[in-house]
């Protein structure tokens, strides 16, 4: 089985490259940031070869309480969080007004064998919704109102749900999404943010994936 990984950025493919040592099963590419350009360079990727899965690894937040930094979350479900409008009475996603999906549901046998490999290497793991923001959190007050909308969200990135969009929607392609949690969802605080030991588990734990994945 061929193996698709999309990242963000560069840092972020070279961190994957450096973990699965070039195992000619996996092709890494960069998307780019945010979920639009993220569908799009998915999609075209996609046409390339034939594909059994994709993977969408970097870094990201973690809601406090819920992943920690310096721990990998692995997502059961690719939430896009902020597609839909604003009403009196709140936000409303489209799947609430009944205009389209927003949750994209991961394998759970799949989750369940990724996950049991990181924690037999000794890696703090979550399990758990991570959402796809084309803004990213800002406050305490948005964080909050995010994990409200979301029971049980773990992480927040910008890519997620454009790539696991492009890979499900007609093709049915097997997803994944990996993030290594650099910092807490909430007020912005750039000193407090520990992105180069996000990387470096980033890139062990890609190497965990030559394990599980055929």
């Amino acid at each position: 089985m061929r193996v698709l990984v999309l990242t963000a950025v560069s840092a972020e493919r070279e961190a994957v490259l450096r973990g699965l040592r070039g195992d000619r099963r996996f092709d890494v590419l960069i998307v780019g940031v945010g979920p639009v350009s993220a569908a799009v360079n998915t999609a075209k990727a996609l046409v390339t070869n034939d594909y059994g899965l994709v993977v969408s690894a970097g870094i990201g937040g973690g809601f406090p309480g819920k992943a920690e930094v310096g721990s990998l979350v692995v997502a059961n479900e690719i939430v896009a969080a902020d597609l839909g409008v604003e009403t009196s009475e709140g936000f409303s996603s489209l799947d609430e007004l009944g205009f389209g999906p927003t949750r994209i549901q991961v394998d759970a046998s799949l989750v369940n064998s990724v996950v049991e490999a990181l924690t037999a290497a000794k890696f703090p793991v979550e399990i758990g919704p991570v959402l796809t923001v084309s803004t990213v959190t800002g406050t305490a007050e948005s964080a909050a109102e995010l994990a409200a909308r979301v029971p049980g969200a773990t992480a927040e990135a910008m890519e997620g749900y454009g790539v696991a969009f492009a890979a499900t929607n007609d093709l049915g392609i097997p997803i994944l999404e990996l993030r290594a949690i650099s910092n807490l969802v909430g007020p912005r605080d750039r000193a407090a943010w520990r992105i180069k030991e996000a990387l470096d588990i980033l890139e062990s734990a890609s190497s965990v994936l030559l394990e599980v994945l055929p």
